[in-house]
This record gives C-alpha cells, structure tokens and sequence, in this order.
C-alpha cells in the first residue's frame, strides 16, 4: 500500500511509518510531501494519508486527552501488544503537549530533531531512525518484563 505525510518528518511523522512497516504493511510505499499537497496527492495516488489536518489517521483528543497519529493507526488497526501501547506513551509524549509525559519522551523529541537535521531527506531520516525506534520497542518489552 501506499501511504503518504507531510515531508521534513519529525517524531509521529518516522514513527508511523515504523509502526506501519513493522505491524501493518510488509511491504509499504511512503510518499513525503509538502503539507498543502498531502490530502491532493492521497487522491491522485491513492495513498492512506496520516499526520495531516483532514486524515482519518491524525491527532486526535478524546475526553480531553490529546493522541498522536501514532496512536490513530494503533486505534484504526486494533493492534493490542502491551510493549506497542507503552512505546506509544512515548512517542506522544515527544509529539503532543500532554501532562504526564514519560521520561524517555524528551529524550526522543531531542533525538528526532537530531536525525531531522543530518538527514538528507525523509526516506534517509526513516532509514536512521528505525533502528532507534526497534530499540525503544525492545526497551518497552523488557520495562513489561516480557523479554530480558
């Protein structure tokens, strides 16, 4: 499947793609463009657009808590996995103003920006950053105590 974002990808913008490639989509396609033209190119290509203002997988408020596109797509696809749903504290953490923000999101908003600057482009920023992410998610496995 195609899915398709804004470009100059931060946090929710690398970790939705993570997310999809890893839980959803074994063999996605992303397309990074400019914010204006996300919703017009979804159309043409047919791609799944996220992270956008008009996407169904976008930021969201329920009960007057704040959710990221992260969790969006974890909602949409009714993935389960107590370690996901720990590694979306996370990555909201880093992506939203929220009250109860874990620790590890500031470090992981810091080191989005970090690999937003020294990448070339979207594809390369995703390619540094997954391992990062694989990372996170085994730390989430183990801090659950389902994997030492």
């Amino acid at each position: 499947m195609k899915w398709i974002t804004r470009e100059k990808a931060k946090v929710d913008r690398i970790a939705c793609p993570w997310l999809i490639s890893r839980f959803i989509d074994k063999n996605p396609e992303f397309i990074f463009v400019p914010k204006d033209k996300v919703l017009e190119v979804a159309k043409l290509t047919g791609a799944i657009p996220f992270d956008v203002s008009g996407a169904e997988l976008t930021h969201y408020k329920e009960n007057k808590y704040k959710y990221v596109s992260f969790d969006a797509i974890i909602k949409k696809y009714n993935l389960k996995d107590p370690a996901l749903l720990e590694l979306a504290k996370i990555v909201r953490g880093a992506d939203a103003d929220i009250p109860d923000a874990p620790p590890e999101s500031a470090g992981l908003k810091a080191a989005a920006e970090g690999f937003r600057i020294i990448s070339k482009d979207d594809y390369e920023n995703m390619k540094l950053q997954f391992p990062l992410y694989n990372a996170l998610y085994a730390y989430c496995k183990q801090k659950l105590g389902r994997e030492k």
